[in-house]
């Protein structure tokens, strides 16, 4: 029977669960690597040393592997404190087969990174300091407690311990630089993933609402015919029973009801069915003023700005698009301190909204970060919501769709407050399939 590793302890399968395989396959390199340089150095360079000593090492790591590899199937997966129990092994097994062959003098002592990196790259950040501390207290016990080097029978080779202490230096300095840098690119990886997953759960939810509308129109539509025949049916057997008998109050109720049903779908009727054109293709203006709908309920004023022209743009009323803007301006009236304006502008090739306000505007750390995962506060004058995800996750829809964003401060030009601009080719905003972002 195999045993499933992820149900100990109640850890539930997720992002720091490494698959058992992975670790697995990682130490049959490591074996066969190990018992090639061992054969090399005892049998082509007869070099003296406890050849028989350390492939019994290398066995028990070999026998520790083919158990793993039969015990537990191929899709394991492993909690941490799991992995870091194994490579913990890694890191005693090679520490000792380090003592048995010179300690720091030999060339393979770098190989202690390994454990180390892996664990980084993959399992929480105290896991990583268990196994930092535990290859840096290897790493000082093997400067002091060695067998010698293997080296030519009749010679020692012996390096000065000002050498040795300089490779225990230079060994933990890139123990601790190889994790933190293993750490902080993973970290990232894992922030990045995890924000385009919420990314793609927010314009599944609005997809979703969309699609709701559009069953509910149809549904309307539908059960209109049965049930005014349910009406008329229910009326006639009211006009032929007597009213004081059983079988009148029952067709009664079942008219009444009937009436019920039919003033419900009355009013499903009346939400937006998401194939009709003339409701979800619309004017820029009518779409950024659906947008900008809700907050104008704040005690900041809201003001959209249309020029004097012509020829105005149409687009696709899309959950990404809707999502993107509405957040950008929740952002600015959360901010603003009296006003929110809105500029639209549109020529022959290009489509852009600007939104602007008179809050404190951007920090200028802030502004390089934009567009980045878990961005914090916009300035620390005035408290509101985050920066974070919500502004990425509005970027990265927009841009998708062919947008071109710039955000900046208004300082510049002697006003106060934050500047975004949103730019699309109109080309792209006007086309059907431009704008109907893919999941």
């Amino acid at each position: 029977m195999e045993k499933d590793l992820s149900d100990t302890r109640g850890y539930m399968p997720f992002d720091n669960n490494l698959r058992l395989r992975t670790l697995i396959n990682i130490r049959w390199v490591a074996i066969f690597g190990q018992a090639i340089a061992v054969l090399v150095v005892w049998l082509y360079l007869e070099f003296e040393f406890f050849p028989a000593l350390c492939l019994a090492v290398i066995g028990a790591s070999f026998v520790l592997n083919a158990f793993l590899t039969i015990r537990y199937p191929k899709k394991q997966r492993i909690p941490p404190y799991v992995s870091t129990i194994l490579l913990c092994y890694d890191i005693l097994q090679l520490s000792v087969l380090l003592y048995l062959t010179g300690g720091l003098q030999n060339p393979f002592a770098s190989l202690m990174l390994a454990p180390v990196v892996i664990s980084a790259s993959s399992l929480p950040v105290k896991n990583t300091v268990f196994l930092l501390i535990v290859s840096m207290f290897c790493a000082s016990f093997l400067v002091y407690y060695h067998f010698p080097l293997p080296w030519i029978p009749g010679e020692t080779l012996e390096l000065p311990r000002f050498f040795i202490t300089g490779m225990w230096d230079a060994l933990l300095i890139t123990l601790s630089f190889a994790a933190f840098y293993a750490f902080r690119i993973a970290d990232e990886s894992r922030k990045l993933a995890k924000a385009l997953s919420e990314t793609e759960l927010v314009l599944q939810r609005e997809q979703y609402f969309s699609d709701i509308n559009g069953l509910a129109a149809a549904a309307a539509h539908e059960l209109g015919t049965p049930l005014s025949t349910i009406t008329v049916v229910a009326k006639e057997m009211m006009d032929e029973l007597e009213k004081d008998s059983h079988l009148y109050q029952d067709a009664e109720l079942l008219h009444s009801q009937a009436q019920r049903c039919r003033q419900i779908l009355k009013t499903l009727s009346s939400l937006p069915f998401e194939h009709d054109n003339h409701i979800s293709i619309l004017p820029i203006t009518a779409l950024v003023d659906e947008v900008a709908e809700p907050f104008r309920n704040f005690d900041v004023d809201v003001e959209i700005v249309v020029p004097e022209t012509v020829n105005e743009p149409h687009c696709l009323r899309n959950p990404a698009i809707v999502y993107g803007l509405s957040n950008f301006l929740e952002n600015a009236v959360d901010f603003a301190e009296t006003k929110v304006v809105i500029h639209i502008k549109w020529s022959d090739g290009q489509v852009c909204i600007v939104i602007t306000d008179d809050g404190p505007g951007y920090d200028e750390d802030i502004i390089r970060s934009i567009g980045e995962p878990f961005v914090q506060d916009r300035a620390k004058v005035k408290k509101g919501d985050g920066l974070g995800l919500g502004m990425f996750i509005a970027q990265n829809l927009l841009e998708r769709g062919g947008a071109k964003l710039s955000f900046s401060n208004r300082h510049k030009s002697g006003l106060k407050g934050a500047y975004v601009e949103i730019e699309w080719p109109r080309s792209a905003i006007e086309s059907l399939e431009g704008t109907r972002l893919k999941a």
